[in-house]
């Protein structure tokens, strides 16, 4: 009885599930990429947008909408409360991104963000467990911005501005 109820229970679902539609709410728009600027930096985030735009069918090389970008990595000192004992490296990466329509000359969006991340560092030089850190860190950053952006990018409007 038990095996019945189940099968009817697995049926009934492989029915639902084959009557329902999924759509994704893609942009029409195709993008390509421009400058970016940051060195290594700015290498790591032209991948990344050219990946995630290429899985979002929204990447055509010789689109006249160009996506220009700068990123920057910054750290400090972060100090949680006096009696805390354990040191901290604050990394904060900075984004900034842009559109431009090549043929119109105009700029249709621009996204500026910012995300910081901190970590628990060793004292000496000798440890490569601080250098680690920070490039993890700076990578995961970079992915969170990418996915902000690209999250915005599809609700936004395209309007030229000049």
């Amino acid at each position: 009885m038990f095996k019945i109820r189940l099968l009817i229970l697995l049926l009934t679902s492989l029915i639902f599930l084959s009557c329902t539609k999924t759509s994704i709410n893609q942009d029409s728009y195709k993008y390509s990429i421009g400058y970016i600027g940051g060195e290594l930096d700015g290498l790591i985030l032209k991948t990344l947008l050219k990946n995630n735009l290429y899985n979002f069918g929204a990447y055509d090389r010789d689109s006249n909408l160009e996506i220009n970008a700068d990123i920057q990595h910054s750290s400090s000192l972060f100090i949680t409360n006096l009696d805390n004992t354990s040191d901290r490296k604050k990394l904060n990466t900075y984004i900034s991104i842009k559109i431009v329509d090549k043929l119109k000359n105009c700029k249709i969006y621009n996204f500026k963000e910012e995300v910081s991340q901190f970590y628990i560092f060793a004292d000496s030089n000798q440890y490569t467990s601080n250098a680690k850190a920070e490039e993890k860190i700076k990578k995961q950053n970079t992915e969170i911005l990418v996915k902000d952006f690209l999250n915005n990018l599809i609700k936004s409007e395209k309007v030229c501005e000049k």
